[in-house]
């Protein structure tokens, strides 16, 4: 039996939760959000409490059966908390800010880069280096986040660039050199 899958998902007061058959709709303050679970798994709900088993004890049913309760739970902690992540702009004249909904970089470019907000997502930035991508949904976050980072990742001479807040940047040495050419 997977750890994961085994797990109850507490549901908070103010989320609803909808099972009609694998598809699971949850709903509660921050917003709403419906998946299609796999047809090897089997979503109940007594009161507060959900829980997900597996049909049979078949390969993919084991594979999914942790994953459709985590997806379940992140649809529920989403929709009740929030997800977010944070990131770290680091460089000289690196800067972000936000312009009515849309996140505008300078990055060193010739231009600014302006990144539009999926449906969900919002920016905030504190001093123009920290960025925070928050939203309901856990997978639209990551991927914002991601799509963020990929504007300039941390470069691994100097370290300039955007990185995801505690991300280690591995380091290499510059060049070494005699003395120059002659």
């Amino acid at each position: 039996m997977s750890r994961i899958g085994k797990r109850p998902i507490a549901v908070p007061a103010k989320v609803q939760v909808t099972v009609d058959g694998t598809k699971v709709s949850v709903k509660g303050p921050k917003g709403e959000l419906s998946r299609e679970l796999p047809n090897n798994v089997i979503v109940s709900q007594e009161g507060e409490i959900l829980t997900v088993n597996r049909r049979d004890d078949s390969r993919t049913s084991r594979q999914m059966h942790g994953l459709s309760r985590t997806l379940v739970a992140n649809m529920v902690e989403g929709v009740s908390k929030g997800f977010e992540r944070r990131l770290e702009i680091q460089g000289v004249g690196y800067r972000a800010q936000v312009q009515g909904r849309n996140l505008v970089l300078n990055m060193g470019y010739s231009h600014q880069v302006q990144i539009v907000p999926p449906e969900g997502v919002n920016f905030a930035v504190e001093n123009n280096t920290n960025v925070i991508v928050s939203g309901y949904d856990k997978e639209v976050v990551g991927n914002t986040a991601a799509k963020i980072r990929a504007v300039r990742p941390p470069e691994p001479y100097k370290g300039k660039g955007i990185r995801y807040a505690g991300e280690a940047v591995r380091r290499k040495a510059g060049k070494t050199g005699k003395g120059g050419k002659k």
